[in-house]
């Protein structure tokens, strides 16, 4: 807020100031809107069609969005995901319907700001207005638009992915904010080291001109900034992990392949970048039971008992205290022997069972607790496996059309290799071992 002849007056946050106007002031995402590029052609013409942009927050989607309604003389609607329902959209189409009967143009563009949070009834709503050219839908999303745009809108629209901003747009659009910003421009500002604005903003531009108008605003003429300013200047570090956002997935998947990977280093610094950027420890937790079953199983049953108990830890003390807990068992976890037989054991039995349908229970196997199932055979020639030598007993018990079947492979591990030892003593070489 800033005071004109006696009046307050409020600015608009430097990231809004900086928003841009044109293609020629917009950086970045020259993949998709560089010279020649098919969506900077179908812009410069006025022929867009129904896309979503996808990408992390920051990178331009709704500054493109903003372009291409300056551009563009067709008549334009704006709605926010966030508090947008079906009653808005009918509102807006019902709008762009009348507009085209009217001969106002081409359809009218619907934008609809975090699309991926519309529920399947709302982007239903959208999907006969798309299809019949009612409405151009631009959406934007920070969700992989695969699992959060129901198909049929999907495939009646062109996804273009946008990319985090390189080192080299981030100086672009800082020097530009220096140079071009009516604020800023009367300032003394000089950017001598580039490493903390490009860590704090990973790629995104808000967080950027954020970071540099806190320490602008922070500090006096001449302004000269520094790793140290900036680190001193921007007091909470600006998470790298996105909770709820695609690299949420993908921290998750790095923290998972480190553990499965034996590497108890790589494990936890993801576990820390999940921490920090407020993972619920019970989504963790229940992850690494999980695991404990599919990468480890039997080649250390503990494991999954680790894991339990971390969970249950995890529920009763809450953080800060329980990130102690996933670090422990984490860190166990990676550095224990691995075996996916289990997991790998009932993905074949699922298959096997879908590719051979409902087969007949053997008769010797089959409960008989009526006289008449008796005298249909029902459990009879069954071996009660106590009564025989070592407790095994020498029968089949598959169904005939796939007996001999093997669906469990132990590791080659320590204690699964003593697993495999004994099945070769008992099973005298009847699945192959």
């Amino acid at each position: 807020m800033t005071t004109f002849g006696g009046y307050e007056a409020m600015i608009p946050p430097l990231a809004e100031r900086m928003r841009p106007k044109s293609l020629d002031d917009y950086i970045g995402q020259s993949h998709i809107i560089g010279k020649n590029k098919p969506l900077r052609k179908a812009i410069e013409n006025g022929n867009i069609y129904s896309c979503i942009f996808w990408g992390p927050p920051g990178v331009g989607k709704t500054s493109l969005a903003s372009i291409i309604s300056s551009s563009l003389n067709r008549p334009f609607h704006q709605l926010s995901a966030i508090n947008a329902g079906v009653k808005d959209v009918r509102e807006v189409i019902e709008r762009a319907r009348s507009s085209k009967f009217l001969g106002s143009g081409g359809s009218a563009i619907l934008f609809i700001d975090e699309i991926h949070r519309f529920n399947k009834s709302q982007q239903d709503a959208l999907l006969g207005a798309v299809e019949k050219g009612i409405i151009t839908l631009i959406g934007a999303t920070t969700e992989n638009p695969s699992f959060e745009v129901n198909a049929a809108l999907l495939s009646r629209c062109e996804v273009f992915v946008l990319q985090p901003l390189s080192a080299d747009d981030l100086k672009s659009l800082a020097t530009q904010a220096i140079e071009k910003d009516e604020i800023l421009k009367k300032k003394q500002i000089e950017i001598q080291e580039w490493n903390s604005l490009f860590r704090i903003s990973g790629g995104d531009a808000r967080k950027l001109l954020n970071a540099m108008e806190i320490a602008v605003n922070s500090n006096s003429e001449p302004i000269v900034i520094t790793d140290e300013l900036i680190e001193e200047s921007v007091q909470r570090k600006l998470a790298l992990f996105d909770k709820g956002g695609e690299q949420h997935y993908d921290i998750i998947s790095a923290f998972i392949k480190s553990i499965r990977g034996s590497d108890p280093n790589a494990a936890v610094y993801y576990l820390a970048r999940l921490i920090e950027g407020g993972e619920d420890p019970k989504f963790i937790a229940r992850r690494l039971m999980i695991l404990a079953s599919e990468d480890i199983g039997n080649a250390n049953p503990n494991a999954l008992i680790l894991a339990d108990a971390c969970f249950r830890a995890v529920n009763v003390i809450g953080y800060p205290e329980c990130r102690i807990n996933l670090s422990q068992v984490t860190i166990y976890l990676a550095c224990s022997p691995k075996s996916n037989a289990a997991y790998k054991a009932i993905g074949a039995a699922q298959q096997l069972v879908r590719n051979t349908g409902d087969l007949s229970v053997p008769l010797a196997l089959r409960n008989a607790p009526t006289k008449l199932m008796k005298q249909l055979n029902y459990g009879k020639d069954y071996k009660y496996a106590h009564d025989a030598e070592n407790n095994f007993a020498e029968m089949e018990f598959m169904p005939d059309e796939i007996k001999g079947q093997t669906l469990f492979e132990p590791g080659n591990n320590p204690r699964e290799e003593e697993m495999k030892k004994k099945l070769r003593l008992l099973w005298k070489d009847k699945y192959g071992y």
